[in-house]
């Protein structure tokens, strides 16, 4: 068994804030807007506020470094990704990407122009993709050897479907799936896809592929960790129907990635905050006042409490209710509404490229068709010019296929070496040779890693709730908000709070 470490979130600081015992604070500070959570919502805080000419503010991490789900680890020979690993083409309504992009040099031109150029070191090489069915890869993530007319048919048909939901717009004008969400359509008819499964709806309209089958359960397992018969339709088709970027120098289907996946994205954001980014800090209480927030922070064994004028809260829904004590019922009922998909990523580090089976060449993404984990990504995909003496691939598994909290407990209690012996069978059908080459394989574990879109959990009150609430203090911003975990609706929930606090400070806003 190659050597390897069992990382992941924080649960001993994380079930602390559950079972609480903290120390008095023995310091008081001072500044203007409190963060809670430097992941990519609490960074795009930061990020928007600085770029508005706010710089008393402060960034609250209880993790040893900010980027929440984006981070990035680095060996002697490249960086890889432990979480989101590419960011697709910017849509036309997700303009705060597209800034950002700009900013970090990577959209050349005009953010606003329709096919905007991108640097192509940042657009996915080719291959991007591939899927490994019956022994063979095949190119592009829809398998289609050996398939009859009939399901080749079907295929297509569901192709052209998505493609017309991403033209169609409801009653209101709007997009019947944009991204961000918030600016999809409002119109009942199409809302009320978010009732039934995203299983049902393909039965119900007359999809019974097996391919599609599993197409569908991997993108709803990818994107959501959480399978296809217990994902919202309304999000199931928002996965497939949002997403309609396009850029000057490549085809629409084209991601933008790096080898640390998105953590250069992370970084990007976090600039702006500079040292302002508190790590290893766990706020464990907040208490509203009449004229700021008090916050209680464990900040290595000590607490310290900070005075706000304004706090945005961008860690998890989930947690809130634990450290504020008069959080309103109505809103403490909303955080609590909706759990977790548990989550696990593996980086192993190899001597050189595994061998390969017949098919499809070596891609950036490689999934598997019939296996527990969703496949992996080579770090090294990117710097295809160059040939090295090694690569890392980053494996990807959602443990959708037990109870929530079942698989937070298998995180928990399950030692590393288990972990790693399932992962090596698992990659040893694909790669016979993986086990030689394997020099280190850690594991790292996120048992919240996302708030899972189930059945009726978008537009059922709940969500709204988190979504509209306003107080003169306390500002929410988290992808909870938007019901699920992605790149961009993090980044629109910080920027909404960083604007809405920003006008609370100028007294514009009240």
């Amino acid at each position: 068994m190659p050597p390897g470490e069992l990382l992941g979130m924080s649960h001993t600081l994380g079930h602390r804030l559950r079972d609480g015992g903290f120390p008095s604070p023995s310091e008081t500070r001072k500044t203007g807007v409190l963060i809670v959570g430097g992941g990519i919502s609490g960074l795009s805080a930061a990020w928007r506020l600085a770029k508005s000419g706010v710089d008393d503010f402060l960034v609250m991490e209880m993790e040893s470094e900010a980027g929440g789900n984006s981070r990035g680890g680095q060996s002697p020979l490249v960086a890889y990704p432990w979480g989101a690993h590419y960011l697709p083409l910017p849509t036309r309504e997700a303009i705060y990407v597209r800034d950002l992009l700009a900013e970090l040099g990577v959209l050349q031109g005009d953010p606003a122009a329709a096919k905007p150029a991108y640097d192509e070191r940042y657009l996915c090489a080719t291959p991007q993709e591939r899927v490994f069915r019956h022994g063979l890869w095949e190119e592009g993530l829809l398998p289609h050897r050996g398939l009859d007319a009939a399901e080749r048919a079907q295929q297509k048909r569901f192709h052209d479907r998505m493609e017309a939901l991403k033209q169609a717009r409801g009653r209101d004008g709007r997009r019947l799936f944009a991204i961000p969400m918030a600016l999809s359509t409002t119109d009942p008819e199409w809302r009320a896809l978010d009732q039934v499964s995203f299983k049902q709806w393909l039965k119900d309209n007359g999809f019974t592929a097996p391919t599609l089958y599993w197409l569908a359960n991997y993108a709803c397992r990818d994107d959501y960790g959480t399978a296809y018969d217990q994902v919202s339709a309304w999000a199931g088709l928002h996965y497939f129907a949002c997403r309609n970027g396009e850029a000057a120098n490549a085809t629409s289907d084209t991601v933008i990635t790096a080898p640390d996946g998105n953590a250069w994205l992370a970084r990007g954001l976090a600039q702006k905050a500079g040292d302002r980014v508190i790590s290893g800090a766990a706020v464990w209480r907040m208490e509203e006042g009449k004229s700021g927030v008090t916050v209680d922070v464990l900040v290595g064994e000590k607490s310290v409490r900070f005075e706000a004028r304004q706090l945005i809260w961008a860690a998890p829904a989930f947690v809130l209710p634990r450290v504020w004590p008069a959080i309103p019922a109505d809103l403490k009922q909303a955080c609590l509404a909706g759990d977790y998909a548990p989550w696990l990523t593996a980086n192993l580090h190899l001597s050189d490229l595994p061998e390969e089976r017949h098919g499809a060449p070596a891609a950036w993404d490689n999934i598997f068709y019939d296996s527990p984990g969703l496949g992996y990504v080579t770090a090294t995909h990117q710097l295809i010019r160059r040939r090295l003496n090694g690569t890392v691939l980053t494996y990807y598994r959602a443990l959708h296929d037990v109870a929530p909290a079942e698989g937070r407990r298998l995180l928990l209690e399950t030692p590393h070496a288990a972990w790693a012996e399932g992962i090596l069978s698992e990659l040893e059908r694909v790669h016979p040779d993986i086990r030689k080459l394997t020099t280190r394989l850690d594991v790292f574990r996120n048992g919240h890693a996302m708030r899972r879109p189930v059945p009726g959990s978008l537009y059922h009150g709940q969500r709204e709730k988190m979504a509209t609430f306003r107080s003169l203090r306390i500002t929410l911003a988290h992808a909870d908000l938007s019901g699920f975990s992605l790149f961009e609706e993090a980044q629109y929930r910080g920027v909404l709070a960083a604007e809405r606090v920003h006008l609370m400070l100028r007294g514009l806003l009240r």
